[in-house]
């Protein structure tokens, strides 16, 4: 089949876009040809027949930011100028949608979270509008939704509520949704009555990864951690849900100065870097300026982390809310222990459940037994591999690309 993808941004190291490349893999594999319809191509070889750009999709189009402003932060007194401008813009954009459908002869349309979260409002709106003239079989694979973010897309209008209510998930006949965890199976048979399909997160075990070579090895080194060093991991983007604040704590309580802190994520989807902010003045008064590493500006995108995970100790992952956990799966691949809050909803039901050997805090609490039990981990290399050879297995075994390409073959059957 012809497959079109349509999602707002790809080619960085944000989950979504992550895991739109594996299923982009599978579905080339399965003898699918996979067309992209982007606002962004971020570290990508664009091969123009296949990828093309319409940057109206972008998270950060002026028209997406005003919506998201107008939405949700600084909201007019009449809610009615914005859900006007979503109708006609959307209406643009549906009508550029179907041209690419058209030049391209799409059989069937993946929409990645874009029909899931209302984080391009416009965007989201248009594709129901599509499949709704069209009648186009689509597949929505839907990361997470905005009842699971607190009060992130919670309007203070009733009208923007229900719009956001009418349009996200993409309740329509005949869509298949994935999702990727349990507690959104749960959630769409609770809330819609509608079956979705369990797609985990996964990543490709016949694959060498995070393992040293010539051109990495200089990676730490480049970076600020000297040879007598030992560097912990956290590999996510700087957001409040990332809990990096936790893994600074850990830090501050091991009490070695030769431990180092490596966080490698950019602060690009931190609202005026108000918890980059928080994370400096935390650093400032717990006297670790030469004990954390900003390190975004050696990961340029997803092909640099198989360096970061090369010649890292352990990984932090405290987290306090995931869809899923891409980052865990990239620690088990890359055979590294993983320090683990229990993260709420997926963690223990998806994840923890499997198997691994981590050390598992709850509420991201750093009690002294736990702390001792990462620094026995820490300063025991030998244990290290033994655990990381360990989890490999088990995340293989759960979460590899046979599994994906299981589940693919189930939902792309119409």
């Amino acid at each position: 089949m012809r497959i079109g993808i349509i999602i707002g941004r790809i080619g960085g190291v944000d989950g979504v876009a992550l895991e739109t490349e594996k299923w982009i893999d599978i579905l080339k594999k399965l003898g699918h040809e996979v067309f992209i319809l982007s606002g962004e191509f971020e570290s990508w070889q664009m091969d123009y027949e296949h990828h093309t750009l319409f940057p109206a999709l972008s998270f950060f189009s002026a028209e997406a930011e005003w919506e998201q402003r107008k939405a949700f932060f600084e909201p007019d007194k009449d809610p009615g100028i914005l859900l006007d401008h979503v109708e006609r813009w959307s209406e643009m954009i549906e009508k550029r949608m179907l041209e690419w459908i058209h030049n391209k002869k799409i059989e069937v349309l993946l929409s990645e979270n874009a029909s899931a979260l209302p984080c391009q409002l416009s965007m989201g709106v248009a594709i129901k509008k599509l499949i709704q003239r069209t009648g186009l079989p689509i597949v929505t694979h839907d990361h997470d939704f905005h009842w699971e973010r607190g009060e992130r897309y919670l309007s203070v209008h009733p009208e923007v509520n229900s719009y956001v209510d009418d349009n996200f998930p993409l309740l329509l006949p005949g869509v298949k949704h994935a999702v990727i965890n349990t507690f959104g199976v749960e959630t769409f048979k609770n809330r819609f009555g509608i079956d979705a399909l369990l797609v985990p997160n996964v990543m490709d075990f016949n694959k060498v990864y995070g393992v040293p070579t010539e051109e990495n090895q200089f990676f730490l080194k480049d970076v600020g951690v000297k040879k007598d060093e030992i560097g912990l991991l956290q590999v996510t983007r700087i957001v409040r849900r990332k809990g990096i604040e936790t893994a600074i704590s850990l830090i501050e309580k091991l009490h070695d100065k030769k431990l180092k802190l490596v966080i490698t994520g950019n602060n690009n989807d931190d609202e005026n870097k108000e918890y980059y902010n928080e994370l400096i003045d935390q650093i400032h008064d717990l006297n670790l300026s030469r004990q954390i590493i900003f390190a975004s500006h050696k990961v340029l995108d997803h092909k640099d982390l198989s360096d970061v995970y090369a010649h890292g100790r352990a990984c932090t992952y405290f987290s306090t809310y995931e869809g899923f956990g891409n980052a865990f799966v990239e620690a088990v691949l890359a055979k590294k222990p993983i320090f683990v809050n229990n993260y709420k909803p997926v963690y223990m039901q998806d994840i923890g459940n499997k198997g691994f050997d981590t050390v598992m805090i709850e509420d991201s609490n750093l009690t002294n037994d736990k702390v001792q039990q990462m620094a026995d981990i820490i300063y025991d290399p030998v244990r290290c591999r033994e655990i990381g050879a360990y989890n490999f297995e088990i995340g293989k075994k759960y979460f590899s690309y046979e599994v994906l390409e299981d589940k693919l073959n189930e939902l792309f059957t119409f």
